[in-house]
């Protein structure tokens, strides 16, 4: 049998080099008998859905952006991994429809489909919102296709979607097509309001957060009226947000731990690494359900399993992991371009742009105000944020789109083009001044 520290090392030097070359099946059951020999401290923990008590082993997967600038062939062995040691929650929940696309493709080429717990989106990815059931259903229906699946396992929405689109998957769930449906937010600090107001009065199965050690907001209301409830949770970014940057190359907690050595005390709840501390630390809450991680590397999958076995902390191992966590100096998370500060702007060139604009197409609504020397924008269901001028018709909202202000030949506002990347580059969306 190989020795498992030289199989991991020979793991990390194989995805360092090219993955996709080197992870021959023969390689892959390897990984396979390597994982359950590290898992030999007990089998996966699996947490009850509690409006049905089906239960799900607490580690899923998602590649989120990885696939645009991660190795396809990793990836793929990634997921291989992460299904022939019992997981199953499969997020697919993204707003690039390529990387929708990819997680559907890997899951079928490997032919394990069906052998996933698929979480979805419940309307379209990377194309305008528009109300109505049709928006929700026409997804449903090619998500069935692609697939091959007689049902979908959960399918969520953005907690700021259309009304309209809880709805339909109301309706959808009564069809029998999806089997349990919810609302998921990244930015749950920001969107507690609104969360809180589905949980209470609409019969969903699930929510998708973020939270991590050092991100304990929702351990405030949200997880005990998840319990109140009985609404399952899906915890995203266990290991900490990127802070929005794709591809795994922002803040996380690795930074904030750095070369710190694991506590010994963590030997208590099984933890032989900080993937695995950070994992135990968010399943150790009874509130959670799926502790959604995510990684391009197959030996990382292997760790993150182990996450996701053997003992738990309790509540008083608890407030000692997060009290250490504290003790670390949070890293200054980087700047992104989009970020970084605007020219200056004349308030009376700022004042002619104030007021609702309306997309050609769809129901999109962008507001757009002025306070001070800054001009701030509200675009559709989004929280309200100050936009960075870079020329004064071309101002950039911090999380990446552009809006660009269309002027007559006497200087008037007739319009705006939102400028947002997308898998086939940028994507501009006309907005008629109301």
């Amino acid at each position: 049998m190989i020795d498992r520290r030289k199989f991991l090392g020979a793991a990390a030097a194989a995805a360092a080099a090219g993955a996709s070359l080197v992870l021959t099946p023969e390689f892959l059951r390897a990984l396979q008998r390597t994982a359950a020999l590290q898992q030999s401290a007990g089998a996966l923990i699996r947490r009850a859905i509690p409006s049905s008590g089906e239960t799900l082993p607490a580690v899923g997967l998602s590649f989120s952006n990885h696939p645009a600038c991660a190795d396809h062939g990793a990836l793929k062995a990634v997921l291989q991994a992460f299904a022939e040691n019992g997981c199953t929650l499969f997020d697919a929940m993204h707003v690039n429809p390529a990387a929708e696309q990819f997680h559907i493709t890997a899951a079928r080429e490997l032919g394990i489909e069906r052998q996933l717990f698929w979480t979805t989106r419940g309307s379209p990815a990377g194309v305008a919102p528009q109300p109505g059931a049709a928006f929700v259903n026409g997804h449903i229906d090619s998500l069935l296709s692609r697939i091959n699946v007689p049902k979908l396992d959960l399918a969520m929405i953005p907690v700021t979607a259309d009304p309209t689109h809880l709805a339909a998957l109301k309706d959808e769930k009564k069809a029998g097509r999806v089997r349990y449906i919810g609302v998921q937010t990244i930015s749950v600090t920001f969107q507690a309001a609104q969360l809180e107001a589905i949980m209470r009065n609409e019969p969903i199965d699930l929510i998708g957060v973020d939270y991590d050690i050092g991100n304990r907001f929702v351990e405030d209301t949200i997880l005990p009226l998840a319990q109140e409830r009985k609404i399952g949770v899906i915890a995203y970014f266990p290991f900490g947000n990127n802070g929005g940057v794709s591809c795994g190359s922002g803040l996380n907690l690795f930074a904030r731990v750095g070369d710190r050595p694991l506590p010994e005390w963590a030997a208590e709840f099984d933890a032989k690494s900080w993937a695995q501390f950070f994992s135990k630390y968010v399943i150790g809450h009874p509130g959670i359900t799926v502790a959604r991680v995510g990684t391009s590397k197959p030996h990382h999958m292997l760790d993150n399993v182990a996450g996701g076995s053997g003992r738990l902390p309790t509540e008083a191992m608890r407030k000692r992991m997060a009290e250490l966590i504290e003790t670390f100096p949070a890293p200054t998370p980087p700047v992104p371009p989009s970020a970084q500060p605007g020219i200056a702007v004349a308030t009376a060139v700022l004042d002619r742009y104030v007021g609702e604009y309306k997309a050609t197409t769809g129901s999109f609504v962008a507001t757009f105000r002025r306070e001070g020397d800054r001009l701030f924008a509200k675009p559709g269901n989004n929280p309200e944020v100050p936009l960075n001028a870079r020329t004064e018709t071309r101002f950039q909202d911090p999380r990446g789109p552009i809006f660009e202000f269309q002027l007559d030949a006497q200087g008037n506002v007739t319009g705006a083009v939102l400028e947002q990347q997308g898998p086939q580059g940028t994507q501009k969306l006309a907005l008629e001044r109301k």
